[in-house]
């Protein structure tokens, strides 16, 4: 895909699209996106795209802020004869609400991959919420490749800490902290929950004692009010251990999110560059970059 290719980039994105850009030789595509005085988008191309593929970057965290431009920038590209449309989403909303909790409940999930349908050719996303559903094609019409950005994580934990034992808050966790820890050289540990009585239940660290003198490094896909994050971080200290770190991919950090971690006094908090935030330290674009081109 790299000879004729136009990559178009939300704002959020531009750094990691100049990165992308560089690795593939790409044609950054001059974009417009606003709002009118009465808050509909606005959408402008200023890039030839007849004839051509074009790459749309746009992280879909806060969604219905960026769906309405998406929608119109693909639609656009699509009339002024772009040969293929691909979504690069590195993170992809709406993906939690698979099924029906209580009646009467949108299942969004669903809703939300019919509104994609209709205007792309091709999907990239990293590490979606995939609880219920085996697979993208269960809600999308069109290919929706999954990229994993473990590797990324345990390659930046072998060159930053030392002697880690990565951690995993609960037992849903342990499948995916098991890949980085493997892919890290590194042991792992996850929470234990023990019933004590019929409501009450305890948090157990296992094997604490063997890791005693190793850097404990807390990881999770998603950050998002970081509760969970900080529940685990209290439970790790309380079985003596210290100097936390942080690494989630997905930085959502929602409301104080961020600084209720920070408060916390972990040693550091790390994420991925899917969502652009200021704890950005892993670089996820080799991993698109191996699937466009």
């Amino acid at each position: 895909m790299t000879k004729n290719t136009v990559l178009f980039s939300f704002p959020d994105n531009d750094e990691l699209a100049k990165k992308i850009v560089k690795k593939t030789g790409f044609e950054l595509g001059d974009l417009s996106i606003r709002e009118f005085p009465d808050k509909e988008s606005f959408v402008q191309i200023f890039t030839d795209v007849k004839g051509k593929n074009v790459v749309i970057l746009c992280g879909l965290d806060i969604p219905n802020r960026k769906l309405p431009p998406l929608i119109f920038l693909a639609d656009l590209c699509k009339e002024l004869g772009a040969k293929k449309i691909t979504l690069v989403s590195p993170y992809l909303g709406y993906m939690r609400q698979d099924i029906r909790f209580n009646e009467g409940e949108a299942i969004t999930s669903k809703s939300f991959a019919g509104i994609l349908n209709g205007y792309f050719d091709k999907g990239i996303t990293i590490d979606p919420h995939l609880h219920r559903y085996e697979s993208m094609s269960e809600i999308y019409d069109f290919p929706f490749k999954v990229l994993h950005a473990s590797e990324v994580v345990a390659e930046w934990i072998k060159i930053h800490i030392k002697k880690p034992v990565l951690i995993g808050p609960d037992s849903e966790s342990a499948q995916w902290v098991s890949k980085v820890a493997e892919k890290a050289g590194a042991p792992f540990i996850v929470l234990e929950k023990v019933r004590t009585g019929d409501r009450e239940v305890e948090i157990s660290v296992p094997d604490v004692e063997k890791y005693k003198t190793h850097t404990p490094v807390l990881v999770d896909d998603i950050i998002s009010t970081a509760r969970t994050m900080i529940g685990t971080v209290e439970h790790l200290k309380e079985a003596g251990m210290g100097k936390i770190v942080c690494i989630g991919i997905h930085a959502i950090f929602a409301g104080d999110g961020y600084e209720a971690l920070k408060n916390a006094k972990v040693c550091d908090i790390i994420t991925c560059n899917t969502i652009h935030h200021k704890t950005n330290r892993i670089d996820v674009s080799d991993i698109i970059v191996k699937e466009l081109v």
